[in-house]
């Protein structure tokens, strides 16, 4: 089954000469529980793919469907309530709230919808996270590495559709960084979440279940790694 769908999707910034072409009329599909990598060089349009897949920008044409959902149909607190509930977003400077404990950034997407927290899910999800005994530490009492912990919790915290991680290593040393590797593959293997991470690093890229190249707005690859 497929839990994302994008349809000739373009993305052009400006007007007339001056403008710029960031993402050409893509398409592709994700199924669910899948792990895709899109990788890409420098301005090849991976982000502004993955903030259009996040519905954090709106693009130029085209459509975006999450879990059958067209999200660009939707109007801005629309889509501001879906992406809180069916899109998990996962940045390389973690984008925690500085005064808030990592018990409250983890919870924050629940809190704003003013629902309940799951006190079994909540507890599940930090000790996998080993967090147990950093839950009223500020974000600046933190390592690197534990921030992106926090930042996972809370992406994770709603069961969202999909996981749209943006360089989610990039700012962290080599043990940091394979340790978030491994969290966010045991989370797609173990509990089916589907997982998309944007990266230019080819290491990463060997992990996935299947690998998309950018250039210049297109894709210019689509390749299975493992079935």
């Amino acid at each position: 089954m497929d839990i994302l769908k994008i349809v000739n999707l373009s993305k052009v910034y400006g007007n007339g000469e001056t403008a710029v072409k960031a993402l050409d009329n893509v398409s592709f599909s994700v199924k669910k529980g899948e792990f895709v990598v899109i990788i890409g060089p420098s301005g090849s349009g991976k982000s502004t793919l993955l903030h259009l897949l996040g519905g954090v920008d709106r693009p130029t044409s085209g459509k975006v469907l999450v879990d059958n959902t067209d999200i660009y149909q939707l109007n801005e607190t629309q889509l501001a309530i879906f992406r809180r509930r069916q899109i998990g977003l996962i940045y390389q400077f973690y984008n925690l709230i500085p005064i808030l404990s990592v018990e409250e950034n983890i919870t924050l997407p629940i809190l704003l919808d003013e629902h309940k927290v799951d006190k079994k899910q909540f507890e599940d999800i930090i000790r996998i996270l080993g967090l147990q005994k950093r839950l009223n530490h500020l974000p600046n009492q933190l390592s690197g590495g534990q921030q992106q912990r926090v930042s996972i919790g809370r992406a994770l915290i709603n069961n969202p559709a999909i996981i749209l991680a943006d360089e989610p290593t990039g700012n962290l040393d080599s043990k940091n960084s394979s340790e978030i590797m491994e969290l966010l593959k045991m989370f797609n293997k173990t509990f089916n979440q589907t997982l998309i991470v944007i990266t230019h690093d080819e290491r990463i890229a060997l992990q996935a279940d299947r690998v998309i190249a950018i250039e210049d707005g297109r894709i210019a690859k689509d390749e299975v790694i493992r079935a």
